[in-house]
């Protein structure tokens, strides 16, 4: 492996953004040479097909080539044009809107860790500024784009904050300035815009996401509107492109990510870790793929490609061979490291109780009145008691200090479920045991289990007690299952989106949802 130019790492971004002028202009050459081949065929077929009818021999008449190739050469560099000025203009942007990036939260405790871990890996590589973001994904992978207005932007996914210990999340942060600091997101991210015109029809035509949807996955909504050739045509073009770009670009980013972290173990964990799960970001995560740290492909997937020639990635196992030896290490060394953290990880959870286990004081009851009046107010549902603010797998949420409830916002349940830093009593084990067995049943057939409606067993009750308000906003909670796939029964603020978990509903969900996980 070639040995980091530390001259070249220390350069301005600026100069790196300078010096990739040929190389965007390379970009531009195949993407005119592709519209000139693309379009010469499909010219080439009508102008057989007009001969065929008219009898005339089109191409042997005087000046006819000529005239061929100044139409086909004349629409392939617009079409070519309006692509690539399109993607140099907001190829960078609409990367990261499709992948639904958003800035890290400031009260979110991991999203924070990130922000300081970018701040501090961008001052030891001299860069004048790079943005943090999350991908509200529970897979582990990360990229690198640079914005219309020259900000390189390092993203991670929510499952990777999750999964990774400080260390590896410095090293892949490291590995993706590293791709900043030798110009090579630059290059990466035109590559992957200039089939942002594909995504773009694509998403067009595409049915508005519901529970419809949802329910049955993203690759039927795919296929049904008829733009599959799109989506194809979209990837041939980004596999072709990204051939102008090397292979080694990886081996030389890890390289930078030792130089600027001096941590290669912590590397070499974080890619074996995110190898062997999940890393599949999205639907479109293909076309984008030359952007992240570790090629996107579900767990059901060959480790390998099955054409090596048109990989956008050396194999992982010869990355993390080369980290390994630069840590004086064996690649089995490793994975003994990654169990070890992963057992020490498992004795230092904070083990939650159920709410029979702690000795409180049970909830008083409070007349309809008084609750209808507390709506909105920032008081508890059930108790008409002030919301205290807390923190749940480092999300800020609201809790009743009486009846345990929690009050959480629909866009932080993702963080929340994609993390694993709190385990559960054998009291809150059996309570989902038994949430599991009355709905689903040990001898119930799945397609019973699924048309089985369990708010019409556990919210029964409801109907008797007192109408529940938002604390937030004061409009009226709807008793709704979580989900499709977790029919656990909560209550929902249709207005504000903010979701009301009973005393264990929240711990239940998440054990059953880190269940199916493991599964």
């Amino acid at each position: 492996m070639k040995p980091i130019d530390r001259k070249r790492l220390r350069r301005d971004f600026y100069e790196v953004q300078k010096t990739q002028a040929r190389k965007s202009l390379a970009v531009f050459a195949l993407l005119l040479l592709f519209y000139v081949l693309g379009l010469g065929l499909l010219l080439f077929i009508v102008w057989t097909a007009v001969a065929a009818v008219s009898g005339r021999l089109l191409f042997f008449e005087p000046g006819s080539w000529v005239q061929f190739g100044l139409v086909d050469g004349a629409a392939a560099l617009i079409l070519a044009a309006i692509q690539y000025g399109d993607a140099r203009r907001s190829g960078g942007a609409f990367i990261l809107k499709r992948l639904r990036a958003s800035p890290p939260d400031p009260s979110d405790r991991y999203h924070r860790e990130l922000q300081n871990i970018v701040d501090a890996i961008r001052l030891a590589a001299g860069l004048p500024r790079v943005e943090a973001a999350v991908l509200p994904d529970w897979a582990v992978n990360s990229l690198a784009v640079i914005e219309p207005d020259g900000t390189p932007v390092v993203a991670v996914t929510e499952g990777l904050l999750a999964d990774f210990a400080r260390d590896e999340i410095e090293a892949v942060v490291a590995h993706e300035i590293g791709h900043i600091a030798r110009g090579d997101a630059f290059v990466l991210t035109l590559v992957a815009s200039t089939a942002n015109l594909f995504e773009r029809l694509r998403e067009a035509f595409e049915p508005d996401s519901d529970a419809s949807n949802e329910l049955f996955g993203a690759g039927a909504r795919s296929k049904g509107n008829g733009l599959g050739a799109l989506a194809g045509l979209s990837a041939l073009i980004i596999r072709l492109l990204a051939a102008l770009v090397s292979r080694q670009r990886e081996l030389l980013a890890d390289a930078a990510a030792v130089e600027l972290g001096r941590n290669p173990a912590a590397l070499g964990r974080a890619l074996y870790k995110a190898d062997i799960r999940n890393t599949f970001v999205g639907d479109f995560d293909r076309t984008y793929s030359p952007l992240f740290i570790v090629a996107p492909r579900s767990r059901r997937e060959a480790p390998d490609p099955p054409a090596p020639w048109f990989a956008t990635h050396p194999p992982v196992k010869d990355r993390i061979r080369v980290l390994a030896e630069m840590a004086h290490k064996t690649p089995l060394d490793l994975v003994a490291e990654i169990k070890d953290m992963g057992n020490e990880r498992e004795r230092s959870k904070l083990v939650f109780p159920a709410f029979d286990e702690i000795k409180v004081r049970p909830p008083e009851g409070s007349s309809p009145a008084r609750l209808t009046r507390a709506a909105g107010r920032g008081l508890c549902p059930r108790c008409g008691i002030p919301l205290a603010d807390t923190f749940y797998e480092g999300v800020p949420i609201k809790i009743c200090r009486t009846c345990l409830g929690k009050l959480v916002p629909q866009e932080r349940m993702d963080r929340i479920l994609a993390r694993t830093e709190i385990g559960f009593s054998d009291a809150l084990n059996r309570r989902a045991d038994a949430f599991v067995a009355a709905f689903a049943g040990a001898t119930a057939k799945p397609a019973a289990a699924a048309i089985r409606n369990p708010m019409k067993a556990m919210k029964a009750e409801d109907l008797r007690s007192p109408p529940p308000f938002c604390p937030e906003c004061g409009y009226r909670l709807a008793s709704r299952p979580y989900n499709y796939q977790y029919f656990l029964p909560i209550e929902r603020c249709l207005d504000c989106g903010r979701i009301w978990f009973d005393a264990d509903e929240l711990e239940i969900l998440q054990i059953l949802v880190e269940r199916a996980k493991k599964a």
